[in-house]
């Protein structure tokens, strides 16, 4: 199995300033998503070791009202 874990980091990091660039915090992102907020909290950590589904990403880039491809431009 290939190792992705430097793009599941950069993933978390760009999820990140897109939500401070929004000026969203992490409770108010878990919210929308209707989830927790240690959740996102673990999906932007720098040191995320675990992937999300096609759909996690786009909702949160549809909550984020950015582009999804904006997440995974490395």
């Amino acid at each position: 199995m290939e190792d992705f874990s430097n793009e599941f980091k950069k993933l978390g990091l760009k999820i990140s300033y897109y939500r401070k660039l929004k000026g969203m915090t992490q409770e108010q992102l878990a919210e929308r998503m209707d989830t927790s907020t240690s959740y996102i909290g673990a999906i932007e950590a720098p040191n995320m070791e675990k992937s999300i589904s096609l759909t996690t990403l786009l909702r949160i880039a549809r909550i984020l009202d950015t582009p999804a491809w904006k997440f995974l431009d490395f």
